[in-house]
């Protein structure tokens, strides 16, 4: 396979985040995007077991906030792992920008709920319990098709496609996986060339 320079500005990115997608990450995110350097490109890292899909979301907003109000020119580059949440983070950025290391797996899965409803009392009060947990899941759902939408958008896979793998199962993506559906722009390897 032929090696060439890669596509993002640097390899020495200048927010770096690691572990679970929660309040701390988002925080350290904030610090570090206030202390970046403005008028020139950002290479934003990021290698997440997954976390609170919310956070991911707001994480997510404030990107492309960034990039739309201030101009910001940000490059995305996963490394080892991008699971889940990450994976929404991910979709701030257009397909052009997403850069992922030769080792690194994407998680992209239907977002998930673990709640035990226990209903007693008046039949009235009880209905108003599931129709609250129904319009919570419907909401979810609505979340979920925009962040899928944004994920494969200038992409080479459908959304209709990717709601059905992922419907399936969950769906671990190695990194020449996600350049050969167009997810991302490249892929580098250990010597810092793309692969692509």
């Amino acid at each position: 396979m032929t090696r060439r320079a890669c596509g993002i500005p640097t390899l020495q990115p200048h927010i770096r985040l690691y572990g679970h997608v929660d309040a701390g990450m988002l925080g350290e995110f904030f610090r570090q995007q206030a202390q970046a350097p403005q008028g020139e490109p950002i290479v934003f890292e990021i290698s997440t077991q997954g976390g609170d899909a919310d956070i991911g979301r707001r994480m997510a907003q404030e990107i492309r906030l960034w990039r739309q109000q201030r101009q910001a020119d940000l490059y995305f580059l996963g490394k080892s792992y991008v699971y889940s949440a990450g994976v929404t983070v991910m979709s701030a950025f257009p397909v052009e920008r997403r850069f992922l290391t030769d080792d690194t797996v994407l998680l992209v899965h239907e977002r998930k709920i673990t709640k035990t409803l226990e209903l007693q009392g008046a039949l009235r009060a009880c209905r108003a319990l599931v129709e609250d947990l129904l319009a919570q899941l419907e909401s979810g759902q609505a979340v979920e098709d925009r962040d899928f939408a944004r994920l494969v958008q200038g992409s080479r896979l459908s959304h209709a496609a990717l709601r059905e793998r992922v419907m399936a199962r969950d769906w671990y993506l190695q990194a020449d996986e996600a350049l050969a559906h167009g997810l991302v722009a490249d892929v580098i390897g250990d010597d810092g060339l793309a692969a692509g």
